[in-house]
């Protein structure tokens, strides 16, 4: 006795997924730990599909939530921000923004993980609206990353009052004006280099380079934009010791905020409500963070 291909596809289809009483056991289970975690049911995990409910716990549980991945909690905080506030959601603006500071962040490295991302949007924009040739810019990119490790004097400083002295300042930095420097508009340039050389290339603000740069990363991988993936990967790996695995987490907990910005936006969570559960289940962490600052 023969089996139709379709039947066979059918069969198995079927068995890869759950009876309805397994789904809605599988779902409880995830409300269940939900509650153990955080001390309650947010509304928003109450009503997501119980279909995808334990898997979508599951990861924010264990990527962002964990304390034992590859990137502290506060910095992944500080990541999801910065995503969050250029796509922008307010949901998640305010979610980050309350998860970082329980983690220890300060209002300074509140500011500067924003304004990184605001320089990420920036250059993406510029960059993607250009047209600027992309394999010309990832090889002049491995220019500056490779003069960069070659290390030598660092370049006298330069007063930067105009778009020539910008240039020059920026071949001293860099040994060379990339192109899209180049053809930036003379009446921006000293301003746009200036901003990006004072906060995200500063080894000397509050958040360091390397996770400025994962921010950047964050940010850059759900615009998306090639040439910044590109950049803030190179430079976090190649000049900041960044691993592969923080790699692989800052662009997961970008994906993760534009998971729940599209869900929180889409079913209209209501915002007031939304705060509020925020302000409850961050209460815990908070307190969790000055014990251990107390301690230290």
């Amino acid at each position: 006795m023969t089996i139709s291909l379709r039947t066979l596809i059918v069969t198995l289809v079927l068995a890869a997924f759950p009876a309805t009483a397994e789904r809605a056991s599988d779902a409880r289970a995830a409300l269940a730990d939900i509650k153990g975690t955080l001390g309650f049911v947010p509304g928003f995990f109450a009503i997501f599909p119980e279909e995808g409910l334990p898997g979508a716990w599951d990861e924010f549980k264990n990527v962002q939530l964990n304390r034992e991945t590859a990137i502290p909690l506060k910095y992944k905080e500080l990541i999801g921000l910065g995503v969050a506030a250029q796509i922008p959601c307010e949901y998640c603006v305010y979610f980050h923004t309350r998860a970082a500071k329980a983690n220890g962040a300060t209002d300074r490295e509140i500011r500067e993980a924003v304004g990184m991302a605001a320089i990420v949007r920036h250059w993406s924009t510029y960059l993607n609206g250009a047209q600027v040739d992309e394999a010309g810019f990832r090889a002049e990119l491995d220019q500056v990353i490779a003069n960069a490790k070659a290390g030598g004097n660092a370049p006298a400083p330069v007063a930067i009052t105009d778009a020539a002295s910008a240039r020059e300042d920026i071949r001293a930095t860099l040994g060379l004006v990339p192109a899209f420097f180049a053809s930036f508009p003379d009446s921006g340039i000293a301003g746009a280099w200036r901003e990006m050389k004072g906060l995200q290339m500063n080894p000397n603000t509050a958040i360091p380079p390397k996770y400025k740069e994962l921010i950047g990363l964050g940010v850059a991988a759900q615009i998306p934009c090639r040439y910044c993936v590109a950049f803030h990967t190179q430079v976090s790996t190649g000049l900041d010791g960044a691993s592969q695995a923080e790699v692989q987490e800052a662009i997961a907990m970008a994906a993760i905020v534009r998971h729940w910005s599209t869900f929180l936006n889409g079913a209209q969570i209501d915002k007031v409500a939304f705060k509020a559960e925020v302000d409850r289940a961050m209460a815990p962490s908070k307190k969790t963070a000055k014990m251990q600052a107390a301690k230290q």
